[in-house]
């Protein structure tokens, strides 16, 4: 499962918080998804994420 975060992200942090592992920050000041598959026992809380996310910013590209 692949996760992106668009261009509607407002930086909030929220995602960073729930799933570092997966989620950071860049130097603009919004959010990256790593470009690859996220591991198994990481997608629960990359999920969260995205449900949580107040901008909908984030997709599951795969």
């Amino acid at each position: 499962m692949i996760f992106y975060v668009n261009e509607h992200c407002i930086g909030c942090d929220l995602c960073i918080e729930v799933c570092p592992a997966v989620f950071s920050l860049t130097e603009f000041g919004s959010a990256e998804a790593i470009p690859e598959d996220v591991p198994q026992e990481h997608i629960p809380d990359a999920r969260h994420a995205q449900d949580n996310c107040p901008a909908f910013a984030i997709e599951i590209l795969a």
